[in-house]
This record gives structure tokens, C-alpha cells and sequence, in this order.
């Protein structure tokens, strides 16, 4: 099957700058996809995140192989190699009044500034995309592994002045955050993102979330780690 033409834009989010890649059109299959996360069989993904996930075929990316290896170089400056650490089909199904505390607010996935976080729409607008923020108090838009003492300190300072933050999936600025750049969802968009950077799912709508894969929030979601 012959690929479409690809539409790639890199900005640079916030203050500290890192990089947000977006390409539309990437894979050229998102109805393979979406069957083939239709077809898989999910479970519970642990304590951070809020739903279920289930192993996804990551062969596909071998279709942008260069670009991706190209984007790995020039943006992230990876020169000597990149491998996979995860693949998983992803559905966000918990409800609101039983997210922990840090499901509440943004989150980062890894301190490493090695690690580079993918994801992969395959829905549209409705489903809700991804939104990236700085930290009030500290002022930290990624959280290195030399801020994260400083940072743990400082959300615990957040509690004692603002209280619990609120059972809600968290979208906007609040007393704890600052929302900085945000990616909508279309299909067969995929982003790429430091995972030391602080974000969160958009959930448009969370009385809609389902863990059918046929009406839930389904994506790809993937972490490289670069050299």
C-alpha cells in the first residue's frame, strides 16, 4: 500500500523549549489499527495509569522508518541508535470520583532525558488529545532527574495550600498548573514528546469513557530510548 504524504510540524512548548512533533497521516492504515485494537485483549496497567492497555504490533513504524530515524537525529539528537521500550493499544476508562491523587494532576512518564514518548491517534477531536504544562510553583515544564526532589517537595507544597486537587481528570490551568501547549486528536496523528515533559490525556467527555475498545478512548501509545 502505497503511503500518503506525510504533514510534519515541530514547535518547541513553553519556556524550557523542548520539542513537540506532530505528523499527520502517518501510518496510512489507522483502520488496520483500530481493528486490530478492536481485536486485543486488555488489562489492568497498574497504579499510574487510569485504564486498561493490552500489547500493540509496533512493526508498522517501519513504514516511516527514515523519517522517524531522521526526526530521532535532528530533533532529539540521537545519533547513535534507537530501540523500542513499550507498545501498547491504551484505553482510559477509570471514573473521575476514583483517580488517585497524581492521576489528578499532570504527569511525566520518565526523568531521562533518553526516552522519547509516542503517541498515536486513532480517533478524532471527540476522543481528546494531549496537553503539556508548567508547574506554578517551581516553574518546571520536565521534571529531570535532579528536579524531582525539588518537585515532589513543592506538590506537596501545593496540598498544604490548595488542598487534595479535585477527583477530575485534569485540563486547564489551576492553582497547581499551567497549561502551555495542547495537540488535538485527529486520526492517524502521531506526536512525539520527551517523557521528563509534564502532560495529560484530555478526556473531553469522562461519562463516555468505556473499556469496549469500539466506543472507548483508543490509542497507541510507545516509548523510545535514544543514544
Amino acid at each position: 500500500m502505497e503511503l500518503p504524504e506525510p504533514k510534519i510540524s515541530v514547535r518547541a512548548m513553553g519556556r524550557e523549549g523542548e520539542p513537540l512533533v506532530v505528523i499527520d497521516s502517518f501510518s496510512g492504515i489507522a483502520d488496520e489499527l483500530l481493528q486490530a485494537g478492536y481485536a486485543a485483549a486488555y488489562q489492568h496497567a497498574g497504579a499510574s495509569y487510569p485504564g486498561i492497555r493490552s500489547w500493540a504490533d509496533p512493526s508498522y513504524l517501519d513504514r516511516r522508518r527514515d523519517l522517524m530515524m531522521q526526526i530521532m537525529q535532528r530533533v532529539f539528537g540521537f545519533t547513535q541508535g534507537v530501540r523500542l521500550d513499550a507498545s501498547t493499544f491504551s484505553l482510559v476508562t477509570q471514573d473521575e470520583a476514583e483517580l488517585s491523587p497524581l492521576q489528578r494532576i499532570p504527569h511525566y512518564d520518565h526523568a531521562g532525558g533518553e526516552v522519547i514518548a509516542i503517541m498515536h491517534y486513532l480517533m478524532g477531536p471527540e476522543s481528546g488529545g494531549t496537553a503539556f504544562y508548567r508547574h506554578r510553583r517551581t516553574g518546571f515544564e520536565t521534571i529531570t532527574p535532579q528536579r524531582e526532589d525539588h518537585y515532589n517537595a513543592a506538590l506537596a507544597q501545593d496540598e498544604r495550600a490548595y488542598g487534595m486537587p479535585p477527583a477530575r481528570y485534569c485540563y486547564g490551568d489551576t492553582d497547581w498548573f499551567e497549561l502551555i501547549d495542547e495537540v488535538e486528536a485527529v486520526p492517524d496523528r502521531l506526536v512525539l514528546y520527551r517523557g521528563r515533559q509534564l502532560h495529560s490525556g484530555i478526556i473531553p467527555d469522562p461519562s463516555i469513557l468505556s473499556p469496549d475498545p469500539h466506543k472507548g478512548r483508543l490509542t497507541i501509545n510507545m516509548f523510545l530510548i535514544g543514544a
